[in-house]
C-alpha cells in the first residue's frame, strides 16, 4: 500500500496564526503562547509564506485578518480544538 505524504504547514506557525486570531494584539498572542510578539509574526509570516497568502493585515493597529486568514481561521479551528480536547483528555 503506497504511503500518502502529508502536507501540512508548521504547527508552531499554526499555533501563532491561532493565538494572533483570536487575541486583539500580537503582544496578548505572544503572552498565551509564552514567546515573544516577535516570534508571533515570524511564524505567521512563514505560515504567510508557506501557504503563499497573507493572512493577517499588518496596515493598522491590532491583529486584523484578511479575507483570506478569516476563512482559515474558521476552517482550522475546530481541527485545533479537536487535538486540544484529545490531548486534555489523554492527560
Amino acid at each position: 500500500m503506497a504511503k500518502v505524504k502529508m502536507r501540512l504547514p508548521p504547527f508552531a506557525a499554526l499555533r501563532a496564526f491561532y493565538a494572533a486570531a483570536t487575541h486583539e494584539r500580537f503582544r496578548d498572542a505572544a503572552n498565551s503562547l509564552g514567546v515573544t510578539e516577535s516570534a508571533v509574526s515570524h511564524q505567521i509570516k512563514r505560515l504567510e509564506d508557506w501557504l503563499r497568502v497573507a493572512l493577517i493585515d499588518r496596515s493598522g493597529s491590532g491583529t486584523r485578518l484578511t479575507d483570506a486568514g478569516r476563512r482559515y481561521f474558521q476552517q482550522i479551528e475546530p481541527a485545533l480544538l479537536q487535538i486540544q480536547a484529545a490531548t486534555e483528555e489523554l492527560r
